[in-house]
C-alpha cells in the first residue's frame, strides 16, 4: 500500500507478518478441509499471540490491553485480513463495548477477555431478524431484581467455544414521535445457565473453519447485575461495535486483496499462452489495472475511517464506505484473479478457491451492502430534511 506509516508501525506489521508465516498459514489448507481448529492449535496460537503483544490490542492499557490507536489497529487489521480467520481469529480483540463493564463485571469479564482466560461472543442477529434489528424477538421479561430471557441467536460467530455471551434482547418498548419503538439491553450471560443452549451452526462455504453458533434461551435467569451498560441502551452499545466492526472489515478486505493481486500478477507474468505471457494480453492486463486502482482506493477509505476514529469524528458514513467500497472490490479481484488462473482457480490444490469463497462473505456480515448503501444515502438524505 502507499499510505505513509511510520517506523514502529513497520515493526508492528514486520513482527505480524512473521507470526502468520509461522502459526498460521501452515495450517490454512488443512483446517479448510477440516471445517474446524483443533482446540490444541487454536490454543497454541492464542498463547504465542499473547507473548508477542497481539493479543488485545485494541483495548487500552488501562484494563491491560496494547493501547493501539486505529490507524496502527486498521494496518494490523488489513495483515490478518490475509489469513483463514478461523485460525487468525484466535489472535483476539475483543469487543470494545465490553468497556461498558462496571464493578463486579470487570473482573469477571472484562480483565478475563484482555488476558485470554475468557472469550465473548457477541449475538445479536436472529433467524427472523437479521439486517432489521428492531425485529427482534428475543425479550427479557422483569421478575422482581432477575430478568428472564427467551428467544434464540444465529450466525454468532467466534474462532472458538465462547465462555458468555453479550446478549441483545428487548426489554419493553418507548413511544416516539415515529410511532412505538422497542427499547433493547445487552446482558452478560455465561455459558452454561440454566436455560442456556449453545449447538453449532452449520458449516458456511466461506471461512469454513471460522464457527457459528446457535443460541437458544429458555426462561433463563439472570440478575439486573448482568445488565452491560443500562436498560435500554443496547443499541447504543451495539452501534460502537458495529460502526469500527465495518472499518475493520474493510480492511481484511484489503489485506486480502492485496494477495490476490499478488498471486495474479505473479501468475499472469509466468502462464504462456499463444507464445508469451498472459499478462501482456489486455483481458488480462486490465483486469491487473482495475485490481491496483480499486486496492488503493480501498486503502484510502478504510485508512480515512481510521484517521477519523482517531480524532473522535468517525461517522457511520465514514465507516459504511469503507466496508462497502473494499468489500465488493474484494469481489471483483476474486473473480478476476479465479479468470486469471482459469480452471487451475477452482483446485483445490491452490488457494485461489478459498480465497474466493472467503471473499463472497464480506459483502454479508457486519452488514450487508445494501445496508451500508442505506446509511449512505441515508446521511446524504437528512441533509435535505429527507
Amino acid at each position: 500500500m502507499n499510505y505513509q506509516i511510520t517506523e514502529e508501525q513497520r515493526m508492528i506489521l514486520d513482527s505480524l507478518k512473521a507470526f502468520l508465516e509461522k502459526e498460521i498459514y501452515p495450517h490454512e489448507a488443512e483446517a479448510d478441509r477440516a471445517g474446524e481448529v483443533p482446540v490444541e492449535l487454536g490454543e497454541h496460537i492464542k498463547q504465542q499471540a499473547i507473548e508477542m503483544g497481539f493479543y488485545a490490542a485494541n483495548l487500552p492499557e488501562s484494563v491491560g490491553g496494547g493501547g493501539l490507536d486505529y490507524t496502527t489497529l486498521g494496518l494490523m487489521e488489513r495483515e490478518l485480513g490475509k489469513a483463514s480467520y478461523g485460525l487468525a481469529g484466535n489472535i483476539a480483540r475483543p469487543t470494545e463495548i465490553l468497556l461498558a463493564c462496571e464493578g463486579d463485571q470487570i473482573d469477571r469479564y472484562l480483565l478475563p477477555c484482555v488476558s485470554g482466560e475468557k472469550h465473548e461472543s457477541f449475538a445479536l442477529t436472529e433467524p427472523g431478524a437479521g439486517s432489521d434489528i428492531m425485529a427482534m424477538t428475543t425479550r427479557a421479561d422483569r421478575d422482581g431484581d432477575d430478568y428472564i430471557i427467551n428467544g434464540a441467536k444465529h450466525f454468532i460467530s467466534t474462532p472458538c467455544v465462547p465462555d458468555f455471551s453479550i446478549v441483545f434482547v428487548v426489554t419493553g418498548v418507548n413511544e416516539t414521535p415515529r410511532g412505538p419503538r422497542k427499547r433493547v439491553t445487552a446482558f452478560l450471560v455465561d455459558a452454561g445457565e440454566k436455560g442456556f443452549d449453545m449447538q453449532r451452526g452449520p458449516t458456511c462455504a466461506a471461512q469454513r473453519c471460522y464457527r457459528t453458533y446457535q443460541l437458544s434461551f429458555d426462561d433463563v435467569r439472570v440478575h439486573k447485575s448482568q445488565i452491560l451498560g443500562e436498560e435500554g441502551k443496547g443499541l447504543e452499545l451495539a452501534d460502537k461495535w458495529l460502526s469500527m466492526g465495518r472499518v475493520w472489515v474493510g480492511a481484511q478486505c484489503c489485506g486480502k486483496m492485496e494477495l490476490l493481486l499478488e498471486l495474479a500478477a505473479e501468475w499472469a507474468a509466468t502462464r504462456k499462452q499463444f507464445g508469451k505471457p498472459i499478462g501482456r494480453f489486455q483481458g488480462t492486463s486490465f483486469k491487473l489495472a482495475d485490481m491496483a486502482t480499486e486496492l488503493q482506493a480501498s486503502d484510502l477509505l478504510v485508512m480515512h475511517a481510521c484517521e477519523m476514529a482517531d480524532q473522535d469524528k468517525m461517522t457511520s458514513q465514514d465507516a459504511a464506505m469503507a466496508k462497502l467500497f473494499a468489500s465488493e472490490a474484494l469481489g471483483r479481484a476474486a473473480d478476476h484473479t479465479v479468470q486469471i488462473y482459469g480452471g487451475m482457480g477452482l483446485m483445490e490444490e491452490l488457494p485461489i478457491e478459498r480465497l474466493w469463497r472467503d471473499s463472497r462473505l464480506e459483502r454479508i456480515w457486519d452488514g450487508t451492502s445494501e445496508i451500508q448503501r442505506h446509511i449512505i444515502s441515508r446521511t446524504l438524505l437528512r441533509e435535505y430534511g429527507g
